[in-house]
């Protein structure tokens, strides 16, 4: 072979050459020898060196972790869900709205469970003082301390899951603001809810535990506070690994749980007390508006009436004077 480089072409040449022999022993030939030659142009788009090439392609290991990212998140939602919360302020006595979602990208179909929530007045999730709001796999326990909080059912989709918490402020602390730290895992669509992977709310009204999907027996651990044996205790040592470890967390490349935080959520205080606050600030606005329209009424009248008794006075010395 050999090749040749052009102004405008990288030029590789050959010959295929065919050389007839006997076929099963005979002396004879059917075919004559034959030799053509082959050419190879390639355009030169570039220059051309020794050095290693980038390959053109997506090498596999990089398309299985690109699949296989996930990219866990926990957002403040308004109201109706459907944005987001651009303002982090509350008053006692409304819900926060919290919308905890994993984007999958290419990745098989997989379903979103909150196994554990804690709220600290710092973005430290070892801090002091704490409530806990999601316990023992996925138990909103928070919905046992005299609020209504629960994950909303159904799920608008597999990988997203939806709660809201009744706001609240820690008793003995001087900051109004508080964060949520959630760890968040996620198991095949398909799998069956079990305890270590379920979404439970507590119901006041028929004071009983109810999931999201799955049957009903998967919380019952909820009242016990055991949902198995990697169920994290908020009690130990400060400095160890709150969360536990997921189940399901010998597939490769994927990490298939992460901590999120949301906050600050800032609290203002009660709405009703922010009401009376405005109504009394109103009501002194318009008794002192009310004083001064009279003081004013008051000296219009009493300048009046000092002018027309000056002009009666006026008026009677001048008929004495013409008399």
């Amino acid at each position: 072979m050999a090749y040749q480089v052009t102004e405008d072409a990288l030029v590789y040449s050959t010959l295929l050459l065919h050389e007839p022999r006997p076929v099963r022993g005979l002396s004879i030939l059917r075919t004559n020898r034959a030799e053509v030659p082959i050419e190879c142009r390639y355009p030169r788009q570039g220059n051309v060196s020794s050095h290693a090439i980038r390959p053109t392609w997506v090498p596999f290991s990089t398309t299985v972790i690109s699949e296989e990212k996930l990219v866990f998140s926990l957002r403040l939602m308004e109201e109706n869900w459907n944005t987001e919360k651009l303002s982090p302020t509350f008053h006692l006595g409304e819900a926060a709205y919290l919308q905890a979602e994993v984007q999958t990208g290419s990745h098989l179909p997989l379903q979103l469970f909150v196994d554990h929530c804690v709220a600290t007045p710092s973005p430290d999730q070892t801090a002091s003082p704490y409530h806990t709001i999601v316990d023992f796999h996925g138990c909103l326990v928070d919905g046992l301390s005299e609020s209504f909080s629960a994950f909303q059912a159904p799920r608008p989709r597999p990988e997203t899951l939806q709660f809201t918490v009744d706001v609240f402020h820690f008793a003995n602390s001087s900051r109004n603001t508080i964060y949520i730290t959630c760890h968040l895992k996620v198991t095949p669509a398909n799998q069956i809810p079990d305890g270590l992977n379920k979404a439970c709310s507590f119901n006041r009204t028929s004071k009983s535990w109810l999931p999201v999907e799955g049957d009903a027996d998967i919380c019952d651990c909820c009242n016990e506070g055991d949902c198995g044996s990697s169920s994290y205790s908020r009690h130990q040592a400060h400095g160890v690994s709150r969360w536990p470890k997921s189940a399901s967390r010998n597939r490769r490349h994927v990490r298939d749980e992460a901590d999120v935080t949301v906050g600050p959520l800032i609290f203002l205080g009660k709405a009703s007390d922010q009401a009376v606050e405005g109504w009394a600030s109103s009501a002194q606005t318009s008794l002192a508006l009310g004083l001064g329209l009279a003081a004013v009424a008051f000296l219009t009248l009493a300048a009046i009436v000092l002018g027309i008794t000056g002009n009666r006075h006026t008026t009677s010395h001048d008929v004495s004077l013409s008399q």
